[in-house]
């Protein structure tokens, strides 16, 4: 082989292997961002009770404001 040859191969590989390390480098930091955003997620949303219960606590309030309400002679 030519040495032109081998030095174009070599740098198409070179080149081939490059791109591909860029690209699972990106996936790769793609990857610890997400990770970081779901641990950030969960601890931002361990202080809050499951959407469930923040509705039955909303409804209690609801009723409870109805009955202080009735209890005062207000009519709603």
């Amino acid at each position: 082989m030519e040495p032109l040859t081998i030095g174009i191969l070599a740098g198409g590989v070179f080149a081939g292997l490059s791109g591909a390390s860029l690209a699972a480098l990106k996936g790769w930091n793609g990857w610890l961002e997400l990770k970081r955003m779901e641990l950030t997620h969960d601890i931002g949303d361990r202080h809050l009770p499951p959407a469930g219960n923040r509705i039955e606590m909303a409804d209690l309030r609801e009723r409870v404001r109805k009955l202080e309400a009735i209890a005062a002679g207000i009519d709603l």
